[in-house]
């Protein structure tokens, strides 16, 4: 098995490769290996790994310590000692090994993920762990968990021009830049600045006379930090989730088994959603208590069932569902439908759902 997280940017996809190949040899022999990137700053942002003796006959060395995020001296001497590397959180072991280290270190894990395996759900090409079992599992990295209680824990030295990517200066370090050292991504102006990193995902973002800022522009929200700041975003969303705020849990744009929604306009008793019905795809037969809706196909073909009735509307046709109406849509064409609803009433959550059919075999989620 080689984790690895989906964010890490790699130069140097042959060294990387070795690096694999080298960890692979230890892992055959039943060690649990990680892999430490070369220090090439002082850095207090990552935790770092304490190389140990070496290993005869394998290019690795034992693990000697994991140790937490530095400060500033305490990372000079690090990097003044040649024994310590950054902790990428990348590891390759034998599933076998992996379980049986669990078992030993950590059992709680292991039979909290056990339990949920044990009683899936099947949705569709999906299997779904059983989610109360899964949650029971204590939250724990797998370098607490295990690899610092092993014996058998092995680094491997990677430089290969790695970066975590792990905030958004991050993004700005691994992007190419104009001559004032600017990264663009998207519609943006900039004017007499330098050093910023904008990512403007769907609206023009101008920048006047200001240096080393990142603005992102999202449908969800639109965040400005100076550089130096980009890793306490964190608690910006300990703010959303103490505020109960939908940012922090779900996105504008919502992906389903059928297809999107996306929430492009709301008030205190309406909300307008641009949905896309992916071919063939349904949504389930169902009501709603508190809120009516209307719908209008922008392309495609829609077949609506609204109570005894079943409709086929193409471009430019609308209908209306009632509260408490049962209905259904579906796509029976080759093509995307698109459809803006607009819905209104006294709640507009995605809760108020009861569901009557679903071919996806939910029973919550819209």
């Amino acid at each position: 098995m080689l984790a690895l997280p989906a964010d890490h940017v790699i130069a140097d996809e042959a060294a990387f490769q070795q690096a694999v190949q080298q960890a692979a040899q230890a892992a055959h022999d039943g060690y649990l290996a990680t892999f430490g990137i070369v220090p090439q700053r002082v850095e207090t942002g990552y935790g770092y790994i304490r190389q140990g003796e070496e290993l005869s006959g394998l290019q690795a060395r034992k693990v000697a310590a994991f140790v937490e995020k530095p400060d500033a001296v305490t990372a000079q001497t690090y990097m003044d000692s040649g024994e310590y590397l950054w902790n990428s959180g990348m590891f390759l072991f034998r599933a076998d090994r992996l379980l049986d280290a669990l078992d030993a270190c950590q059992p709680a894990v292991l039979q909290a993920c056990q339990a949920a395996l044990s009683h899936p759900d099947q949705d569709m090409d999906f299997i779904r762990l059983d989610g109360a079992a899964f949650k029971a599992a204590p939250g724990i990295s797998i370098d607490h968990a295990v690899m610092e209680k092993t014996r058998d824990a092995v680094v491997i030295p990677l430089d290969a021009g790695w970066n975590d990517v792990g905030a958004w200066s991050a993004v700005w370090e691994a992007s190419e830049q104009d001559e004032h050292g600017n990264a663009l991504h998207g519609d943006a102006i900039i004017h007499q600045a330098s050093g910023n990193l904008v990512h403007a995902g769907h609206r023009l973002v101008a920048l006047v006379g200001v240096d080393d800022l990142v603005v992102v522009e999202t449908k969800d929200a639109v965040l400005v930090t100076h550089r130096d700041q980009a890793q306490n975003v964190k608690h910006i969303v300990g703010q959303l989730q103490a505020q109960e705020r939908s940012e922090a849990s779900i996105h504008r744009e919502v992906n389903r088994p059928w297809g999107t929604y996306d929430c492009i306009d709301g008030g205190s008793r309406f909300q307008v959603k641009r949905i896309v019905v992916k071919p063939g795809a349904k949504l389930s037969l169902q009501m709603h208590h508190h809120r009516a809706e209307h719908w209008v196909v922008v392309s495609g073909t829609a077949e609506v069932r609204c109570g005894d009735k079943t409709l086929l509307l193409s471009e430019n046709q609308s209908t209306y569902i009632p509260l408490g109406e049962v209905h259904s849509l579906s796509n029976p064409g080759k093509v995307p439908l698109e459809i803006i609803e607009v819905q209104s009433g006294s709640y507009l959550g995605e809760d108020d759902i009861v569901r009557f059919e679903d071919v996806y075999g939910r029973s919550e989620l819209k």
